[in-house]
């Protein structure tokens, strides 16, 4: 239906910068677009719960965990199915495995099978020097 594949994690010292994108694809794409999804980060760090660092809307409509306001952005390129996570003036805190996320829960166009959120696999973010 939905597979979520993030990319552009690895180790960089603090004060620098990563990339993260999360490229989305799957059999819902032939009938549904994209837009449909909210997208959103997530990560989890040793020990702790996963938390939400940042989500886009369908109308492109962002939010942002407070640790993360000034620092991160969030943004989506809909033509080719995926979303980014610019992360600046990254801090050893940021560590952590970043999961990418499609909620189609509030798509009303949705049929009742389709109204879930899909997961990636991961990526691992390590901010140290």
């Amino acid at each position: 239906q939905v597979q979520l594949v993030e990319s552009g994690g690895g180790l960089v010292q603090p004060g620098g910068s990563l990339r993260l994108s999360c490229a989305a694809s799957g059999s819902t794409f032939t009938v549904y677009r994209f837009t449909y999804y909210a997208m959103g980060w997530y990560r989890q760090a040793p020990g702790k719960q996963r938390e939400l660092v940042a989500a886009i809307t369908s109308g492109s409509n962002t939010n942002y965990a407070d640790s993360v306001k000034g620092r991160f952005t969030i943004s989506r390129d809909n033509a080719k199915n995926t979303v980014y996570l610019q992360m600046n003036s990254l801090q050893p805190e940021d560590t952590a495995v970043y999961y990418c996320n499609a909620d189609g829960r509030g798509a009303v166009v949705f049929p009742t099978s389709l109204r879930r959120d899909y997961w990636g696999q991961g990526t691992q973010v390590t901010v140290a020097s």
